[in-house]
C-alpha cells in the first residue's frame, strides 16, 4: 500500500498560518472503517480575538469524532488551531467555522466541538456544534 505524504508531518516547518483559509488540514486512511471508536483532540491554549475590543479570547477546544474513512492528522490540526490567533470572530463563528472545516477535510461518521471560552465581564461562553446538525428544534 502505498503511503501518503502529509505537508507538516515530518517537516520542520515552525510557522503556523496566519489564517484558517491559509491552514493545511492532513487527514490519513482510517484503517478501522468496520469499527465506530472515538477520536478526541484537547487544545486547552486556543486564542482568538474579539472583533469588537481586539482583545485576546481563551479558550478549550474539544474536538471529538467517529471517523468514517478518513482521520485528522494532529500537528496539521495544531497548527489550523493556532491560525485563529490573529482572528477576530465572534466565539460561535469560530467553533462552527472549526466544525464546518474539518468535517468537510474527513467526513466524518459524527463530529463535535466545543469550545469553553474564558469568562470575560463575569460570563463564560461555551459553543457546542454538531456534524450532523444537531436536531434541536421540532
Amino acid at each position: 500500500m502505498e503511503s501518503k505524504k502529509f505537508e507538516l508531518l515530518g517537516s520542520a516547518q515552525n510557522q503556523p498560518p496566519t489564517s484558517p483559509e491559509e491552514a493545511t488540514l492532513d487527514t490519513f486512511e482510517n484503517k478501522f472503517q468496520k469499527r465506530d471508536y472515538l477520536v478526541e483532540f484537547d487544545c486547552a491554549d486556543f486564542t482568538s480575538q474579539c472583533p469588537v475590543t481586539q482583545q485576546s479570547d481563551f479558550a478549550n477546544i474539544i474536538i471529538k469524532y467517529i471517523p468514517d474513512q478518513l482521520c485528522i492528522e494532529s500537528k496539521s490540526l495544531k497548527y489550523y488551531l493556532q491560525s485563529f490567533r490573529n482572528q477576530k470572530q465572534f466565539n460561535e463563528v469560530i467553533v462552527n467555522t472549526i466544525l464546518s472545516d474539518l468535517s468537510e477535510a474527513c467526513k466524518p461518521k459524527w463530529m463535535e466541538v466545543r469550545g469553553a471560552f474564558a469568562a470575560r465581564g463575569g460570563i463564560s461562553l461555551t459553543t457546542t456544534a454538531q456534524y450532523p446538525d444537531l436536531d434541536l428544534i421540532d
